[in-house]
């Protein structure tokens, strides 16, 4: 039992000791800001704000060759009223042959007429890397089901043209 005190504290005086010697921080100093992909929906309660029923929403999309590219399309839902995104239901990738891997789920106050993505071209299990654009898409509605025929979608302007 002494010993393991005896390294404790031994412990702690290495630590001040270096926390001394270490350089003081100016006010200039900058604390590196490392930027994270995040699926968590709005915190906002949409049916107290509304007094309006949420009901749980899915999409079906039809695929278009120009925005799939080659590779395929990794999309991820951008929350916007009426809708913000369920959980894992934000992130969908479509490959080429209508491969698909994900799906678009939304609670929503009601049926939206168009919806937002951040999107990019990439493979099935490419990593969560930073999206290229904005990707507007009307939408129909089939009761529950949301319909995104994406040769209707609009390409908007890269991220990086945003200020």
């Amino acid at each position: 039992m002494k010993r393991i005190i005896a390294s404790l504290m031994m412990g702690l005086v290495c630590v001040s000791a270096h926390a001394a010697d270490a350089p003081a921080k100016s006010d200039k100093d900058e604390t590196p800001v490392v930027r994270r992909i995040s699926l968590f929906s709005t915190s906002t309660d949409w049916q107290a704000i509304t007094g309006l029923q949420l009901s749980e929403y899915r999409g079906t999309f039809i695929p278009d060759s120009k925005i799939v590219g080659p590779k395929g399309v990794v999309l991820y839902y951008l929350d916007g009223f009426p809708c913000y995104g369920l959980g894992e239901g934000v992130r969908i990738w479509m490959g080429p042959n209508n491969r698909r891997d994900g799906e678009l789920r939304l609670a929503c106050v009601h049926a939206p007429a168009e919806i937002k993505f951040s999107w990019r071209n990439a493979a099935r299990d490419a990593d969560d890397a930073k999206g290229t654009g904005l990707l507007t898409c009307p939408v129909s509605d089939n009761g529950r089901e949301l319909i995104i025929n994406m040769n209707k979608c609009v390409k908007g302007k890269d991220w990086s043209q945003y200020k």
